[in-house]
């Protein structure tokens, strides 16, 4: 008897659940998306670019440091 209330439960929960997703939630538009994932992209880029310059700055600065030294 608890584990067929317990199966009830479950089976509101996910109808509910269901509910939402189809007719509650905003889905954004395939082209906003797009614009999100390019933005990231672009940004990914600039940061890993920038990233990659400081680490060059810092190996050639410590490698002509410890050569003198």
């Amino acid at each position: 008897m608890k584990k067929d209330r317990v199966m009830e439960k479950l089976k509101i929960y996910i109808a509910e659940s269901w509910d939402e997703i189809r007719n509650k939630v905003t889905w954004s538009k395939f082209s906003e998306l797009q614009g999100s994932a390019i933005l990231v992209l672009v940004a990914s880029t600039i940061f890993a670019l920038v990233i990659g310059a400081i680490d060059w700055v810092f190996s050639t600065g410590l490698g002509w440091f410890y050569k003198e030294f």
